[in-house]
């Protein structure tokens, strides 16, 4: 247990108290937001765009080039969601209701999580983040070696890659929640599982805890979205 608290304290010896409290802050709205968005609550998109801009300076300040990019988009979708989540559809004054994706939605997050991900490449590979001299194959043989390795050196070699997977399914994500498709609750899943490790290895441990948090409301989430349009479902037949 002692091994494991100096391993989350240990970055946090270096760093200026400013920033362990705007850590502590960003960390501390992104869990409100994700817990207003279970709610399906519109108040999920201020607080979103609060933790998200703190994160914005503070990635920066890292040098966290995937993370950084993944807040600014964040920031900018969570203005788009709140627009649609507040709009007017029709002459009800009915708002946009949770809905599965149809085809079209899941090629759109695809293309979304695609585009994303080589856009990250590039720039990673651009600033040597990653390996730049390895093909397409070569980069999985190499993310996987250093992965199953079992050793914390070789996993913190292969984090530019999951950050590259994390940062396309977040985007997509993103895209899904503010257009209120249930699925975007499964991408937040698995991407938080992912990033749990991941944050705890770069030596960001509140932002770790964070996502731990994010993938229980997130499973939460899915559950009471589900029950929300099974609701629906039974309206409209008692219609």
């Amino acid at each position: 247990m002692s091994d494991l608290i100096q391993f989350f304290l240990e970055p946090y010896q270096t760093a200026t108290t400013f920033n362990i409290i705007l850590e502590f802050l960003a960390a501390l709205f992104g869990v409100i937001s994700v817990f207003y968005a279970r709610k399906e609550n519109i108040l999920v998109f201020p607080t979103g765009i609060i933790s998200t801009a703190i994160y914005v300076y503070l990635l920066s300040q890292w040098t966290l080039y995937g993370d950084l990019i993944i807040n600014v988009y964040y920031t900018l979708m969570s203005v788009y969601g709140w627009y649609m989540w507040h709009k007017v559809i029709d002459d009800k004054h009915a708002h946009i209701a949770i809905s599965r994706t149809n085809t079209r939605d899941k090629l759109k997050a695809f293309a979304i999580f695609l585009f994303t991900s080589i856009f990250v490449i590039v720039v990673y590979r651009y600033y040597d983040v990653m390996p730049n001299h390895l093909n397409f194959t070569e980069s999985v043989a190499y993310a996987w070696q250093h992965l199953s390795s079992g050793k914390l050196e070789d996993f913190r070699m292969a984090t530019p890659f999951l950050d590259t997977f994390t940062t396309g399914i977040f985007f997509a994500a993103m895209w899904l929640m503010a257009n209120k498709k249930i699925e975007n609750w499964t991408l937040w899943i698995v991407g938080d599982v992912v990033s749990i490790p991941l944050y705890f290895v770069k030596g960001y441990g509140f932002t770790g805890i964070q996502y731990a948090i994010f993938l229980g409301i997130a499973i939460m989430a899915y559950f009471s979205w589900r029950k929300a349009i099974e609701n629906q479902n039974k309206d409209l037949s008692n219609a």
